[in-house]
């Protein structure tokens, strides 16, 4: 310290002027790992609105290959100073120069190591991965972690995983180089809403504030290949849907239990919706169809598919939201509504990170339907109780994520 105001004195008297102070640091956010699922598209906003928050000095440049379906509009709106790109590394010298750091952002794994790749060979600045699922052997969205990622995650400044499991497994396996740490899955920060969309729909439909249930199917295995263009086998595809065939009923069935019981003990209403595109096809058959008539009347099916901002109002005025998938919970959470997330084996490790945060899990294949409907009555209950859980355990993820951007900050000096 001295010997800066030494330096500085003595410019000074030489009638030079002290060189200007740097600039604000520009952090390039890799994210947005595709639009056919509301989770996927909240990572991004929730990592956003978290630099939003704790490192407002700085220049943040999007980098996503995936804002169709609305999303790169729902961004700009809620975001109108944010600079978003698109493409592959070698078209993106210029934003590759420009920036200090790379950050990828939360997800199912390490998503964009290829580009994370690109970047440490364009030049030798610093980059780091916020809130994403590491495995060791192949599952879900997950990739196994061959010596190329192992490669990539030990030349980072930071790894910050979303589940305390995945921190175990980078720990289990020796990665040396990076700080390695747990932070949750960027949608607990996610904010954003569609106030106008969701309150339309919630008078057309009857459904009254804390009086229905939010509730989401899902087959075991995404069936991709419905979706879009996917390099799978005639045999994989017959062994995933064979999968999905032999499951899909039983466990729908525990879904189905916890909104008979929801109707016929509380009077409300179940609104039955989709996190992905491919769920509106599935919601009569696993949830509507096999309902009893007496219960048919007190249920909404959205059978089309909706952008984040207004599923996110929709959840923030339900009494609670049940689900087979991880991310609309989440999102419930992030507006202050209870949620219970129901695991599929076959969905990995990364349902680990309810308990990580205090918040509740169930195991299809372990807990009974009546089970399930018990929590979710339990709220109707004590709505308070409920909320208050849901709250403590957000404001944790929170801390846990706001200690993420500290170490990103810290990089940036």
């Amino acid at each position: 310290m001295h010997r800066r105001l030494f330096l500085s004195g003595l410019l000074a008297g030489l009638g030079c002027s002290q060189a200007p102070p740097p600039g604000p640091k520009t952090i390039l956010l890799r994210s947005g790992w595709q639009t056919e699922n509301i989770g996927d598209i909240a990572h991004t906003p929730g990592v956003l609105r978290l630099l939003e928050q704790h490192l407002p000095e700085a220049h943040v440049i999007l980098w996503s290959n995936a804002l169709d379906h609305g999303v790169g509009e729902m961004l700009a709106r809620r975001f109108p100073k944010l600079e978003i790109v698109s493409g592959e590394p070698a078209e993106l010298t210029a934003v590759l120069d420009r920036a200090d750091f790379l950050l990828h952002g939360s997800g199912p794994s390490v998503v964009a190591w290829k580009h994370i790749d690109a970047w440490r060979k364009h030049s030798p600045k610093p980059y780091g991965v916020f809130g994403v699922t590491i495995t060791l052997e192949s599952e879900a969205a997950s990739t196994a972690m061959g010596p190329e990622l192992r490669s990539v995650i030990e030349g980072a400044t930071f790894v910050f995983t979303r589940e305390t499991r995945s921190l175990e497994n980078l720990q289990s396996v020796g990665i040396e180089g990076p700080e390695l740490g747990f932070v949750p899955d960027g949608t607990f920060s996610f904010d954003i809403r569609n106030e106008d969309a969701a309150l339309a729909y919630l008078a057309e439909n009857g459904l009254e504030e804390r009086r229905f249930i939010a509730v989401i199917p899902r087959l075991r295995l995404t069936p991709y290949h419905q979706i879009r263009q996917v390099d799978w086998s005639e045999e994989k595809i017959r062994e995933r849907t064979a999968i999905n065939e032999a499951h899909a009923e039983a466990d729908h069935a525990k879904l189905r239990e916890v909104i008979e019981r929801w109707v016929t003990e509380t009077g409300g209403k179940a609104l039955l919706c989709p996190e992905m595109t491919y769920q509106t096809g599935i919601i009569d058959p696993l949830l509507y169809d096999p309902l009893p008539e007496t219960v048919k009347p007190q249920i909404v099916r959205r059978k089309e598919y909706w952008l984040t901002d207004m599923a996110a109002s929709v959840y923030a005025r339900a009494a609670a939201v049940v689900s087979f998938e991880c991310h609309s919970p989440i999102i419930a959470a992030s507006m202050g509504t209870p949620c219970f997330y129901v695991h599929q084996p076959h969905d990995g490790i990364k349902g680990t990170m309810w308990k990580d945060v205090g918040l509740r899990s169930f195991e299809v294949e372990e807990d009974s339907g009546a089970e399930i409907a018990d929590a979710v009555l339990a709220v109707h209950a004590d709505p308070e109780a409920a909320r208050a859980k849901v709250a403590k355990a957000v404001e944790f993820a929170r801390e846990r994520q706001r200690f993420g951007i500290e170490r990103l900050s810290l990089a940036l000096v």
